[in-house]
């Protein structure tokens, strides 16, 4: 059975809860981080925990503690669940509890959740996905948000057409992200990823890193016509790693099949996190 830490207790996952006046239950208000294992090992955490600081900032939110503390729960919970293969780890802030169930008091919560790491269908990395798109774009950039109502429609509806993610894209025809995942385009000799207006993935972040030595990378917006136009396409994101994306809606993108620059980077990808993996453990 999974260990939960919920503010200030190591319980059971099934006796894991928090107050029903609590903003995140009334109004949806909190940020969280998700990050996995490499070989037992918490995968860009201290990336993560940063990233969740800019995202309460946002929010108007305090964190309880700091982040050196919270890293050291997200140790402990992890140390008290040793019994999966690899670990997602899901670390909320909540708003907390509120008297007119509108306005936060001060007080948030930390939750830590870890269960076992989902894995994703071979075929998405062999033959590659489709994705969909959607007019919407996020309306709090930069913060990761527990309020997912739009992501859950738009994956919904994109699932309902055989597709894996939905990409958000504007009435000026910008795209910037996806629900769950960033995304990059190869256009021309050109590796291209939005910029503005969103939440910057840590994984996003290590592929820049990796990228710099193999292509020229511009970080800019990107339009929907380049999208479809572009010779390969691929979103990326924690549970995902690198996914090669082959269809835009009805478009099919480049041959239709995974781009030897996609695979590149997959490969690079998977040696940088097992050597994560690697590091540090006894031989």
């Amino acid at each position: 059975m999974d260990i939960y830490y919920v503010d200030g207790e190591f319980v059971p996952a099934e006796r894991a809860v928090i107050p029903v006046n609590d903003l995140a239950v009334l109004r949806g208000l909190g940020a969280f981080e998700l990050l996995r294992t490499y070989g037992g090992r918490p995968f860009a955490l201290d990336a993560h925990l940063k990233r969740l600081t800019t995202s309460t900032q946002k929010m108007g939110l305090a964190l309880p503690g700091d982040t050196d503390r919270i890293k050291q729960v997200v140790l402990d919970t992890l140390a008290r669940n040793p019994h999966h293969d690899e670990a997602n780890i899901r670390i909320i802030i909540t708003g907390g509890s509120s008297v007119d169930f509108m306005t936060h008091q001060g007080q948030p919560r930390l939750l830590v959740l870890v269960s076992e790491m989902p894995r994703q269908p071979r075929e998405w990395y062999t033959d590659g996905v489709k994705i969909t798109t959607m007019t919407s774009r996020r309306i709090l950039p930069g913060a990761k948000s527990i309020n997912y109502l739009s992501a859950t429609i738009a994956l919904q509806k994109a699932r309902e057409k055989g597709a894996v993610e939905s990409a958000y894209v504007d009435r000026d025809g910008l795209v910037y992200e996806c629900t769950t995942s960033n995304i990059f385009a190869f256009v021309g000799d050109r590796l291209v990823t939005p910029g503005r207006r969103i939440l910057a993935g840590i994984t996003r972040g290590v592929i820049l890193q990796m990228a710099e030595t193999m292509f020229t990378i511009e970080v800019r917006d990107l339009t929907f016509q380049e999208l479809i136009a572009a010779a390969e396409i691929f979103i990326t994101g924690t549970n995902k790693g690198i996914v090669p994306v082959v269809r835009v809606d009805d478009v099919v993108i480049g041959e239709g099949r995974p781009g030897p620059r996609t695979r590149r980077l997959m490969k690079a990808l998977e040696a940088h996190t097992q050597d994560h993996g690697r590091r540090d453990r006894p031989a």
